[in-house]
């Protein structure tokens, strides 16, 4: 039995141009690398905010590592990088979007990291997704359960279109 000290994050994952499924797979394989894989979400697809764009698939996976949150944050934009994202324009079309959101008891706020997500309260897409893999969690900024938070949003720009474990690239073992 390792020693390690293991963190529990959920990461948010997006994509919308190209093969966004197979990007969310292939970055589902990629956290495994830097953790343990413990729970994907349902797989969404979701209105893109900004400019006009295709829709988003977003999904979230609750990872157990020993990285800090700047060392993932770090593994995570490598991980973009390797799947062709290139940051054009803020709220732009991504092959692939990778987010730490939220980590149970966590609050960071770092020049390029705020954990929880800063505006994770106020994004359906992304709230959907988290409470797959953490159905009880809170806002460790305010306290309050994240449930409540999405009760009191629009949903209707986001819909669930497949069930984690058809989608889940890991395969029974997973």
């Amino acid at each position: 039995m390792s020693d390690v000290l293991r963190t529990s994050y959920v990461i948010g994952l997006g994509a919308n141009l190209g093969d966004r499924r197979g990007a969310l797979k292939s970055a589902v394989l990629a956290l495994g690398a830097h953790g343990r894989v413990a729970r994907l979400s349902h797989l969404y697809e979701a209105v893109a905010l900004g400019p006009p764009q295709p829709d988003y698939l977003n999904a979230a996976a609750l990872l157990e590592s020993s990285l800090s949150p700047r060392a993932l944050l770090d593994e995570l934009l490598e991980i973009e990088r390797r799947h062709g994202r290139e940051r054009r324009e803020r709220w732009g079309p991504r092959t692939l979007d990778l987010d730490l959101l939220h980590s149970p008891g966590l609050t960071l706020n770092e020049p390029g990291l705020t954990v929880p997500h800063p505006e994770l309260t106020r994004r359906v897409f992304a709230l959907m997704p988290l409470l797959d893999v953490l159905p009880n969690a809170s806002d460790e900024r305010s306290g309050g359960g994240l449930a409540g938070a999405l009760s009191n949003l629009d949903c209707s720009s986001v819909r669930c279109i497949e069930m984690s474990d058809s989608w889940d690239p890991r395969g029974a073992a997973g």
